[in-house]
């Protein structure tokens, strides 16, 4: 596994609570609200900063996720998203999970931009492929 990130390296961040109910028996984080998280960072970059052209809309092609660390209740995480890279149809989403400092988790995420009626992907526009490099790793 890549050593892991700096929360510097992502240019949009948001955060989010965590709550006693997304506890398991060992009182840590259960996984799957791991993937929760990561969603609200996506959710908080692409309606803040998504230029979609009217009867487009977008979907996860792919999502993965790396545990590094366990997250225990109670507390805050903080989720860091930035845009690792673009093609044609598609884009990358670079992610990370951050408690008391430490990353806990990486993602990767693909996102496709779909036309409404025919769920068919469909081409970036050139609008929309400029807001996203605005949100690539600092240099």
């Amino acid at each position: 596994m890549t050593p892991p990130p700096d929360l510097e390296e992502f240019p949009m961040r948001t955060f989010d609570l965590i709550r006693y109910g997304d506890t398991d028996r060992q009182g840590h984080v259960n996984n799957a609200v791991f993937a929760t998280f990561f969603e609200t960072g996506r959710v908080s970059f692409l309606f803040d900063s998504s230029i979609l052209p009217e009867g487009t809309m977008l979907v996860i092609a792919r999502l993965v996720i790396d545990f590094r660390a366990e997250v225990t209740w109670p507390g805050k995480v903080e989720i860091g998203t930035r845009v690792e890279g673009i093609s044609n149809r598609s884009f990358t989403l670079s992610q990370a999970i951050f408690h008391n400092g430490k990353c806990a988790a990486t993602s990767e995420s693909t996102i496709v931009v779909v036309n409404e009626k025919t769920r068919r992907s469909t081409p970036l526009s050139e609008q929309l492929v400029n807001a996203l490099g605005q949100w690539t790793k600092p240099k």
